[in-house]
């Protein structure tokens, strides 16, 4: 494909305010044309220590202090310094909120604060913190000030570096609003940056995910994984009548006849709410604050709603979502590789634990991949739907070899397909309360990535199932749940104890759930090798990092999407 020349225009003046970038957007495009759109055109954030450093650093300033004279009077005025000023320019549709300004013979010098000591640089300050400085140099002329030089001002070192706003410097200003005006106009996200040191120390390294759209875009490994996942965990609460409130920096879950217990709140990523369990406006407040979500479940853990997800605060990748759901031929290769991804890997968990005879193996996984194979030819969903249903048949009637001989020996784990409603046997209620699980995970990681997981590209729109939810953990059934549930029945964490009938039906007690709520959050904790990005990565972040990617995809970002699919 050739490459498209571009011709170099300013963007038209901005007289709507709502439309107007901070000047702070400029110093991003500079440093990173996709950070800067991210931030302003997606709505995307995270924050990190530098950027609370630098509240901090500003916390003076931004009280404000003293009024800036009109124009037509700073010659006459005596010399003054005044902070936290704001002002607008239509012409090059910036606002800026400038630190401090100081005047004297009406000449005015932009102040602006910065963490951390003086760069050892040639101009003593990098190009983006000055074109910054310009910027609000550029609007004060554009309200009638005559303008000096200006200053910025570490607060590391406790030194002032001037700044000289020659014609290079202010050609590059307007050059960098224009672009970032033309590229939010016209949803033109610009592309990562290309083995870049920036990236590593990026907090929206997890959101933009420069490495791995570039692999997709032009081949190559990354060279950065996203950061870890940290220590916080899920906080499951499920006993009925029970009510979670907040006391101080912590949560206190108080049931009847129990003592309190008490969990801080920075330790939780997410509240999962099973059955009749109260919230405290206090607690749903600071959880809120926090951006931590807040999962509804039902008693049976039938996944309800998700509040308070973190997620970007613009509704474009949902725009990109519905547009394709519109598109039956973008639904169809989409459903065609997500089908394909989940027959490969239910293959991959027949043979990774497999306690039958060889050849029954060998038949199992040829049926599963002779039907791999046939989705790449598929002309419709419903016949696709017949393939998965197909694979679904073979997959679970090979289930009872992968059980130890133990637990295939008890009576009341007998298994010999697979039934949702009612839940025939032990199996089938640890099964169904594993997709549970991981469809509440799904939605919640599809919700902090902009995406609606509400609206499916594969499973048909029902009220109260997130179809998109259930697009992403099709493929992920096999490798999260099944293998979830094979773990916690083949290594004794769960006894016919666990376990109570009723009529035809089989549900997990209280006790039941919680042993299998614990190993299905070790199976997220645990790591891997990614097949398409080759570094080790946790099951709970790829889950977000498969979301973002989708999301990334949606937006046009690159042609196809890939599942995972470990070897």
């Amino acid at each position: 494909m050739t490459e498209q020349l571009s011709l170099s225009l300013p963007a038209p003046p901005e007289s709507d305010p709502d439309l107007l970038v901070p000047a702070r957007m400029v110093n991003e495009w500079v440093y990173c044309p996709r950070l800067a759109y991210l931030e302003w055109v997606e709505g995307s954030w995270a924050a990190s220590a530098d950027t609370e450093e630098g509240k901090r650093v500003h916390a003076r300033v931004d009280a404000g202090r003293g009024t800036l004279p009109p124009p037509e009077e700073a010659d006459e005025a005596p010399p003054f310094e005044v902070r936290s000023i704001e002002l607008s320019s239509e012409r090059l549709g910036l606002v800026a909120k400038m630190d401090v300004i100081e005047g004297d013979d009406g000449i005015l010098t932009p102040i602006d604060f910065k963490k951390g000591k003086r760069p050892h640089v040639e101009g003593g300050a990098y190009e983006p913190e000055k074109v910054q400085l310009c910027a609000q140099a550029l609007v004060l002329e554009d309200n009638g000030y005559r303008v000096g030089d200006g200053f910025l001002w570490f607060s590391g070192s406790r030194e002032r570096v001037p700044v000289a706003f020659g014609e290079d410097l202010r050609a590059r200003t307007s050059e960098a609003a224009s672009g970032l005006h033309l590229a939010a106009a016209a949803r033109r996200i610009p592309s990562p940056l290309d083995n870049s040191r920036k990236c590593a120390k990026c907090s929206l390294l997890p959101i933009c995910l420069p490495d791995e759209v570039n692999l997709f875009r032009s081949g190559g490994p990354p060279r950065t994984p996203p950061p870890a996942a940290d220590s916080t965990m899920p906080l499951y609460v499920q006993q009925p009548g029970a009510r979670v409130g907040k006391k101080g920096d912590l949560l206190v879950i108080t049931v009847e006849n129990e003592p309190d217990r008490e969990v801080p709140i920075g330790e939780v990523s997410e509240l999962v709410l099973a059955g009749p369990v109260s919230l405290s406006t206090p607690a749903l407040h600071a959880l809120v604050r926090e951006e931590t979500p807040i999962a509804w479940m039902s008693s049976g853990f039938w996944f309800m709603a998700t509040t308070g997800g973190r997620g970007p605060r613009s509704a474009h990748a949902r725009e990109a979502q519905y547009a394709v759901r519109g598109d039956a031929f973008r639904r169809l290769l989409f459903a065609r590789d997500l089908v394909r991804a989940k027959l490969r890997n239910q293959r991959t968990i027949l043979r990774r634990n497999w306690r039958a005879t060889e050849a029954e193996r060998d038949h199992a996984a040829e049926t599963l991949k002779r039907l791999a194979e046939r989705t790449a030819k598929v002309a419709s969903l419903p016949e696709l739907l017949g393939v998965e249903g197909e694979g679904a048949a073979a997959y679970f009637r090979a289930f009872p070899s992968l059980f130890t001989d133990k637990v295939a020996g008890l009576p009341e784990f007998g298994f010999d397909r697979r039934s949702r409603r009612p839940r025939a046997d032990p199996a089938n209620a640890c099964l169904s309360l594993c997709y549970s699980l991981l469809a509440r995970s799904c939605a919640t990681a599809l919700e902090i990535a902009g995406l609606d997981p509400w609206a499916g590209l594969y499973h048909a729109d029902r009220p109260g199932r997130p179809a998109l939810a259930l697009d992403l953990m099709e493929p992920l059934r096999p490798i999260l749940a099944d293998s979830t549930v094979l773990m916690a029945l083949n290594n004794g964490e769960l006894s016919p104890s666990d376990f109570i009938t009723v009529g035809p039906g089989c549900n997990l007690t209280v006790a039941g759930r919680r042993s299998l709520i614990r190993a299905f959050e070790r199976r997220l904790d645990q790591e891997a090798s990614h097949p398409d990005f080759g570094y080790q990565i946790s099951m709970r972040r790829m889950l977000h990092v498969q979301a973002r990617l989708l999301a990334r995809h949606l937006l046009g970002e690159f042609d196809r999407y890939t599942h995972y699919c470990p070897r």
